[in-house]
Parts: structure tokens; C-alpha cells; sequence
């Protein structure tokens, strides 16, 4: 484990400072955001969206951006992930700790921070350009005015990155705020795919993570995104994902919520060209007082584009799930085809699940469906495998295992559904020990 990094003062109390190396623009828009989480209020219990949410878990206060270096060996060693990655960058409270590639030739893939000085244009182009819209304007606008460093990934034209690209983000020290930023773009039938890790450096320091996303996919291209949330249960997360998928371009969003005490994930899909297609998948299986809380978009811009949204959640103990998801269908964007789904499958009586599945249609000839079901387990599957060896416990793990591979199996590639049912397994493993 790293040296305890040393603290400077609450992130909520003042303008952080910008490093000199970064470009004018940079700096501008840094201050601008913090002008405007200043003027943003904070959520309150009866807004719309965050309706359900514990609104108490929006107390930031106490909690502090690091910095200084750290050994970060052990948390370098710690970083496993898939057998072979085409290349592998670790971060520490936003710190590079270690870095590998090997990508093709022409392909851009650095820290942020590094982008930012060799590539500043380029980042100006694509960096959060869009409004959020499902809540968290007030964090994302706090993200902008702090965040320092993350992962910047352009991959040109023609360009296509056989194997994965993995980034670690690790929390380390108590009350520690990190945000980190994925900023990835592909030229036309380019592609590529991210895999993006959040971990803690121990069981008891609680954390804050406010990471956003910025996915880009070009014409023709190819784009996966893969996020394992496996933070301690003492750290709360906010992840944004904004994605813009242009004509005929394929993007998978999956994220993988196996810790944090509470997480709030917004996803925004923006199918911008005909012939795009959109997959948001999430697997989350909350235990104990765990609270998962995601909001989605399915924004239909285009005629004769796709999307399909599913979440799937195994609720354990006391924990508690909410989503709220729309597919929005703009004048002129005929021959939509969108599904949106989200199921629940509890593992005890005192889980909460709140769905809220919507549509709003403004064309004709679209083809558009949601839904959400819930249920429990029945006795009879257990029998079934208990009369075959297998005891309740198990019995019922495999069942919701079995209830998520749906999901997994749509990203389509071997070695990263076997790393994603790695970590549920330790999730399931983690819930069958009592939490200990």
C-alpha cells in the first residue's frame, strides 16, 4: 500500500488551482465550472431526478483532492485485470503510478494530463461538451473545476485496436476525493475497446469518486466501454457517461457496481447519425445498506438508429436499487428502434428496488418498448439444486449469477466476460462471508 498522501483543503471550500503546464483554455474552463457549482444548488429531496435518492449521501463536506507521490508498488501489483492487455495505465488519487502500451502506430493514448499539453486542441475538441442532464449538473460542473488527470485515448481513421486497453483508478487515504476522466474518440471505422477499474487501497478509508466520461465514437467505428465499480463500502462514486454515436457507429456502454456504500450512475446515449447503434448494459448486485442509483438517456437525434438498454440488479439484505431511465425520440428521427429493460431479482425481503421505465415519442414509424420486473427466487429452483448437493447459499448465488451472464454475454468477448464474472464471483464470495 502507498504512503498516505498528504491532504490539502476541502475540496468544497475553494477554487482549486490549475498547474501551469496546462494550456489558457484549460485554466478558463476550470474556473468557469467553479463559478458554476457555486451557483447550482445542491439537490434537494422532490426534485425529479432524485426522486428516491438519499439525498443525505450528497454530503461531501470534510472530504480533499491529494497529492504528493506515494511508493504505489503495491497498488501497481495489485492492478490485475485481463492475462494480456494491449496496454496498462494505474493511477493513484489521480497520480500516473505506472504505464505500458502497445499500440498501434498513430493511435494516441496518455494520461490527460500528458494530452493536454502534447495534444491540447485535440482534447478542446471533444472535452465535456455537453450539458448533463440527468441531475448532477452541480458534481460534474465540481469534476470540471478539479479534474487534473485520467485517460485520453484517439484512435484515427481505419485504425482498429485488437485486445484492450485497461486504466486503474485507485483511492488511497482516508476522506480522499479523486476525479478522474476518460476521454476516448474514434475516427471513422475505426476501433477500440476500455476498460476502466475503480478500486480502493483498503477495506476501511472512505473515498469519493466524481468521474465523468467523454465517449466519442466517429462513423463507422467501433466503440466499447467497460467501468468495474469495485470500490470499498465506505466510498461513494458519481460517474457521468456521455456518449455520441455518429452514423452507422456501434457503442457499448456496460458498468459492472460490485462496491461503494453509494453510487449514482447517469448514462447518456446520443444516437447522432443513421445507422448508429447503442448498447448500455449495467450488472449490479448491492448488499447490505448498499445504494445503486442510475439514471439513463437514450436520446434518438436520427432517423433509423438503435438502442437498447439492459440493466439487470440482485438485491441482498437491506440494500436498495433505483433507475429511471427515457428514450427520447426527436422530430424527424422515423424508424427508431429502442428497448429499454430493468430487472430485479431480490435475494432477501428487505431489498428495495424503485424503477421507473418512460418513453417520449415526437416521430412516426419508431418502434420503441420498456419495461421493469422484479421477483424473488423461487422455492422450487432452490429444491431443484438442493436435491442435486448444492446448499441454499450457493443454490441462490448461482441463480443470480446466471440471472446477470444475460447481460455479460452481450459484450461479445471471451476474455472480458470472464474478467467481469471474476469480480462478481468475488462479489458473491464477499456476501456469502458475511461481509468480512
Amino acid at each position: 500500500m502507498p504512503a498516505v498522501l498528504d491532504q490539502t483543503a476541502s475540496l468544497l471550500e475553494s477554487a482549486p488551482e490549475t498547474p501551469a503546464a496546462f494550456p489558457a483554455w484549460f485554466a478558463e474552463r476550470r474556473r468557469a465550472a467553479w463559478q458554476r457549482f457555486l451557483e447550482i444548488p445542491t439537490p434537494k429531496r422532490g426534485d425529479e431526478p432524485w426522486r428516491f435518492s438519499s439525498i443525505k449521501q450528497l454530503d461531501f463536506s470534510g472530504f480533499a483532492t491529494a497529492s504528493g507521490n506515494g511508493t504505489g508498488n503495491a497498488l501497481v501489483k495489485d492492478s490485475v485485470g485481463l492475462e494480456a492487455p494491449v496496454a496498462k495505465f494505474v493511477f493513484a488519487n489521480d497520480v500516473l503510478l505506472h504505464a505500458e502500451s502497445k499500440l498501434p502506430e498513430g493511435v494516441i493514448c496518455l494520461p490527460l494530463e500528458q494530452a493536454l499539453v502534447s495534444h491540447g486542441d485535440l482534447v478542446r475538441e471533444h472535452f465535456m461538451l455537453r450539458d448533463t442532464r440527468l441531475g448532477s449538473g452541480k458534481w460534474t460542473a465540481l469534476h470540471e473545476a478539479n479534474v487534473s488527470n485520467g485517460l485520453f485515448v484517439h484512435v484515427p481513421a481505419g485504425v482498429e485496436v485488437e485486445g484492450t486497453i485497461e486504466v486503474f483508478h485507485w483511492i488511497a487515504g482516508d476522506m480522499t476525493a479523486v476525479f478522474p476522466h476518460t476521454l476516448i474518440i474514434t475516427g471513422a471505422n475505426a476501433k477500440v475497446r476500455v476498460v476502466d477499474y475503480f478500486r480502493s487501497a483498503n477495506d476501511s478509508d472512505a473515498g469519493l469518486a466524481i468521474a465523468v466520461n467523454d465517449l466519442n465514437a466517429g462513423p463507422g467505428s467501433k466503440l466499447d466501454y467497460i467501468a468495474i465499480q469495485a470500490f470499498n463500502e465506505k466510498t461513494k462514486v458519481i460517474q457521468v457517461n456521455e456518449t455520441g454515436v455518429a452514423k452507422d457507429a456501434s457503442a457499448i456502454g456496460f458498468i459492472l457496481n460490485t462496491g461503494a456504500v453509494w453510487a449514482r450512475n447517469e448514462s447518456l446515449s446520443r444516437l447522432d447519425g443513421e445507422g448508429s447503434r447503442s448498447d448500455m448494459l449495467s450488472v449490479s448486485v448491492p448488499a447490505r445498506e448498499q445504494e445503486y442509483d442510475q439514471r439513463t438517456f437514450q436520446h434518438h437525434v436520427s432517423p433509423g438508429a438503435y438502442s437498447d438498454l439492459l440493466y439487470k440488479n440482485s438485491l441482498y439484505d437491506e440494500s436498495r436499487t433505483i433507475f429511471s431511465g427515457l428514450i427520447f425520440v426527436d422530430e424527424g428521427a422515423h424508424r427508431t428502434d429502442a428497448y429499454q429493460t430493468c430487472r430485479n431479482l431480490f435475494m432477501s425481503d428487505e431489498a428495495e428496488a424503485n424503477s421507473m421505465p418512460g418513453l417520449e415519442i415526437n416521430a412516426d414509424d419508431v418502434k420503441c418498448s420498456h419495461g421493469s420486473t422484479s421477483c424473488q427466487i423461487s422455492e422450487e429452483e432452490i429444491f431443484y439444486l438442493r436435491a442435486r448437493g448444492i446448499d441454499p447459499v450457493r443454490a441462490r448465488q448461482l441463480i443470480a449469477r446466471g440471472f446477470s451472464v444475460e447481460v455479460i454475454e452481450r459484450l461479445k468477448d471471451e476474455k472480458v466476460e470472464e474478467m467481469v464474472l471474476r469480480f462478481l464471483d468475488d462479489k458473491f464470495a464477499h456476501i456469502a462471508s458475511g461481509g468480512a
